[in-house]
């Protein structure tokens, strides 16, 4: 209160001396009123962390922590899918990840391979591996993709086997029966796989982990139309046959080689039109307790049978 009145008091005689006002006011105005500071508050920066490897967010994952628990490329985790991947040697390993607790025989030929082929090997906690998976089993390699064979290189390199045969998977969405029926692939001695680009699962970590590192042993194509697929097989002399349930048993029917078989989706079996362009469907024996099989297990049933007529 006494400032106020004081400046004015002082204006008034600044006036009454004929000075210029209009200074002496401003001034005066100036001092009890002065203007307002500019305070600029920049955007808070988003905190990084500066431990992420610049090669790990160029894929897409976090060498410190999962992203957003989506399945990857580039990584294999699990001991035998990471030893069958150094068995085989078709990718490129950029390096290797080993708990410091992991312990056992496959441990140590992991180590010995990998080292046999100049990869990088890492010993690290534990936990950095649980971020990855919490079923690594103690190691993670960090990989190129899966490099998918070109559908016709696979016709010409399955012609090469005496009975060629293929297996042609219509719409399998769960990577974990993908991996499983690529396993029975493998096991029962099929040529290659063909699966489809779109609505259905891909080859990646989980995949892998499922199939037991089968992924790494069989040539694998990927399709934009599965039945384009199935007329360019019959071009080059391959009979279709789709397993579904059909006119013909099995373990009965007189297979034709050249063969690719069909094994439907999870849910749905095959497409119609899928079915449609199929030479011919075939059944396997089963009870009415339940309406279908896993397509895994299908699939290993359908490949045992083909097997023992492939002799």
């Amino acid at each position: 209160m006494f400032l106020i009145v004081s400046l004015i008091s002082g204006c008034d005689k600044q006036l009454q001396n004929g000075s210029k006002s209009d200074t002496a006011v401003n001034t005066v105005v100036k001092k009890v009123n002065p203007e307002p500071a500019q305070h600029r508050h920049p955007r808070p920066r988003p905190r990084q962390n500066r431990h992420q490897d610049a090669d790990d967010i160029k894929k897409g994952l976090s060498m410190y922590g999962k992203n957003d628990n989506q399945p990857s490329e580039n990584i294999i985790y699990g001991r035998n899918p990471v030893l069958e991947l150094l068995k085989a040697g078709k990718r490129s390993v950029n390096k290797v990840m080993i708990s410091q607790t992991a312990r056992g025989a496959a441990i140590l030929e992991i180590v010995s391979l990998a080292k046999r082929k100049n990869i990088a090997l890492h010993s690290v906690p534990p936990e950095k591996l649980d971020r990855f998976s919490e079923n690594s089993q103690g190691v993670v390699a960090d990989v190129s993709p899966l490099e998918y064979t070109e559908l016709p290189d696979l016709i010409e390199k399955a012609k090469k086997s005496l009975k060629p045969l293929l297996v042609i998977l219509d719409g399998i969405e769960d990577p974990h029966n993908l991996g499983a029926i690529i396993r029975n692939c493998v096991a029962f001695g099929v040529d290659g796989v063909v699966i489809p680009k779109w609505r259905a699962a891909g080859i990646n970590e989980t995949v892998s982990k499922s199939s037991a590192g089968a992924v790494e042993h069989i040539s694998i194509s990927r399709v934009v139309n599965i039945n384009r697929a199935m007329d360019l097989l019959k071009k080059n002399g391959f009979w279709i046959i789709g397993a579904e349930t059909g006119e013909q048993m099995l373990e009965k029917a007189d297979l034709p080689f050249p063969l690719a078989v069909i094994i439907g989706s999870e849910g749905f079996g095959l497409r119609s039109l899928t079915k449609k362009n199929s030479d011919f469907l075939i059944s396997i024996p089963q009870a009415n307790t339940i309406s279908s099989l896993n397509a895994s297990c299908a699939s290993a049933v359908v490949l045992y049978e083909i097997a023992k007529k492939r002799k």
